[in-house]
């Protein structure tokens, strides 16, 4: 469903299993096939997979996030700005669901390369990045 070829039918797709996944557990078993998209060539898929790992956060009984919290991690260092930016707001998830893992995620927030993206999204991802820090430290 994430992966249609049609961007706004996966985008749309993706938000409805996001907002399913707030009420129930029903996509937790998926787990591991949302995991499997975190390396996806495609920027767009690479986000959705992400959004959607980070939202069975609060059904997480299996640790699944601790195990593959690395590979989720990665997409803080995409080369695409966008990319981390969604990233960065889907922790938000993880940090609500599985504080545990907050640690992991601030240590992670320390080692993004800003100097590789365009001046314009600096500020933008240095702001989503403080967001995130911010929500951490509440914790």
């Amino acid at each position: 469903m994430i992966t249609e070829r049609d961007d706004k039918v996966a985008y749309a797709n993706t938000k409805k299993l996001a907002a399913e996944s707030e009420f129930s557990d029903i996509y937790y078993d998926n787990f591991e096939d949302f995991v499997s998209l975190l390396n996806h060539e495609k920027l767009y898929i690479r986000t959705r997979a992400l959004i959607l790992c980070c939202s069975q956060a609060r059904w997480d009984t299996e640790g699944k996030i601790a195990k593959y919290l690395p590979d989720m991690l990665q997409l803080l260092h995409d080369v695409k700005p966008t990319v981390v930016r969604q990233s960065l707001n889907a922790f938000k998830e993880v940090i609500a669901f599985r504080p545990e893992l907050s640690g992991g995620i601030k240590d992670e927030l320390e080692m993004i390369d800003l100097t590789q993206y365009k001046e314009s999204m600096v500020g933008l991802i240095a702001a989503d990045a403080a967001q995130l820090r911010e929500l951490i430290e509440e914790e």
